[in-house]
């Protein structure tokens, strides 16, 4: 599946322009069947993004834009009754889908936001006692904007830790700038962007992924960075078990992207800032010494050892 993989990075390269790096990690996480959390100030480029991923691999997409009225039954669906059969009829929402971009969550309230604990986690809905599978693949693009406060609700920690990994796109740097000027002045690049693969192959890809091997010794290095964490004096909420699972769902999809069937400590190191530095909750210490999460996990990185560069295949 290499050939795809390239295939699907070099598509989305070309609508948005300068950020290899970042589209990578979001083809990681969808390859670990995790969600991705993309903050950033208007006009990057976070809503094109997920619209070019939701092309290049043939999913079906919904957007919810985000806003103060926006109803948890927006989101899940919710009951109807039937008069011909005398039950409930469930009316599917916008979860019902592949790939949900959700607009600016932070502009609705918490109990809207709370509506997609249970779909991220378990990959599914739950209305009027009734369950609901959603389809496979799903993901979860969310966008937020961190500038102006404004009627916005910030994600509880709860939900923080359902998103794999945050990433922030930035302003591209100047050639970038230039080129995305010139092109779209005449036309959209997503109009040019090619369907590569489709839901069934991409499940394939993320069975292949699950399937990388992880030697127990990368497991005693992501278990001690993440007890490392928790005794950090400027961390008051540490990497949870379900971020040291992340951690390695992560890295087997870092390694199957590099076409190896084995992960290295190399695949931790790539991916554990972006996997953990929202997770972590800084203790008031911290933020008197202008400490910030990603300068934790980065100081984790080089405090922790890396297990010695042996074989990591399968034996």
């Amino acid at each position: 599946m290499a050939r795809i993989t390239d295939e699907i990075l070099a598509e989305i390269n070309k609508v948005i322009l300068g950020k290899e790096q970042q589209i990578r990690k979001v083809l990681v996480a969808i390859l670990a069947r995790g969600h991705v959390l993309l903050e950033d100030v208007p006009g990057t480029g976070k809503t094109t993004l997920a619209n070019a991923f939701a092309k290049t691999l043939g999913l079906q997409n919904k957007r919810v834009q985000f806003t103060s009225d926006t109803l948890p039954s927006d989101i899940i669906g919710f009951s109807v009754f039937d008069k011909a059969s005398g039950e409930l009829k469930y009316q599917s929402g916008a979860i019902i889908t592949n790939l949900l971009l959700a607009d600016e969550i932070n502009r609705t309230s918490s109990k809207t936001q709370s509506a997609l604990l249970e779909a991220m986690e378990e990959h599914q809905v739950t209305v009027d006692g009734q369950t609901h599978i959603l389809p496979r693949p799903f993901v979860v693009l969310a966008t937020q904007n961190p500038v102006g406060s404004a009627g916005t609700q910030m994600l509880p920690t709860a939900q923080l830790d359902r998103f794999l990994i945050k990433l922030s796109l930035g302003y591209p740097d100047r050639a970038s700038q230039v080129m995305l000027m010139r092109d779209r002045h005449l036309d959209n690049p997503l109009d040019h962007c090619r369907t590569v693969t489709n839901a069934e192959e991409l499940e394939k890809m993320i069975r292949e992924a699950t399937a990388v091997y992880i030697a127990d010794s990368i497991y005693n290095y992501v278990s001690e960075l993440a007890e490392a964490s928790r005794i950090n004096p400027y961390v008051v909420l540490g990497i949870s078990p379900r971020g040291a699972l992340a951690v390695c769902r992560a890295a087997k999809a870092n390694a199957y992207l590099d076409g190896r069937d084995y992960v290295t400590p190399e695949d931790i190191v790539s991916i554990f800032t972006d996997v953990c530095a929202h997770r972590i909750v800084l203790s008031s210490k911290a933020r008197l010494h202008e400490h910030t999460p990603e300068l934790i996990t980065e100081n984790l990185l080089q405090t922790v050892v890396k297990p010695d560069h042996r074989e990591f295949r399968v034996k």
